[in-house]
Formats: C-alpha cells, sequence, structure tokens
C-alpha cells in the first residue's frame, strides 16, 4: 500500500545525505546520528553507552559502502 511505502522512505536516509555524512560533512553526520538515535536508545542501557554507540557510528561512517558511479 501507499502508506508502508511511505513510511518506508521516511525510515531511510537519502543517498545525498550519506554520501555527504561520509565526506565528512557536519549536517549529514548530524542527520545520520538523528536517524539513527531511535534504534541507540534501546541498545544503550546508560548515557554513556549511548555517547559509545555514537562514536562508532561516525567512526565508521568513512567505511559507508558507496558504488562508485
Amino acid at each position: 500500500t501507499g502508506v508502508d511505502t511511505m513510511a518506508e522512505q521516511e525510515m531511510l536516509l537519502d543517498t545525498a545525505t550519506i554520501r555527504a555524512a561520509v565526506a565528512g560533512e557536519l549536517w549529514a553526520k548530524q542527520k545520520v546520528i538523528e536517524h539513527y538515535t531511535p534504534m541507540i536508545d534501546k541498545l544503550a542501557v546508560d548515557r554513556d553507552m549511548k555517547q559509545y554507540l555514537i562514536l562508532k557510528l561516525l567512526e565508521e561512517l568513512p567505511n559507508f559502502p558507496m558504488e562508485q558511479e
């Protein structure tokens, strides 16, 4: 249905944002963190773990596999 597709699209980050985050753009990295915050909140047992998970996410961004055009 159309509703499912819209919900799925809202859950995905657009390619331009991912590319910018991989390139180190601050605005894009913040958008990635915002996107994953609900998941991080579920996984983290305390504030320290939340900070650790965010740090690991940021550290791994440059390793994100981007297809070459």
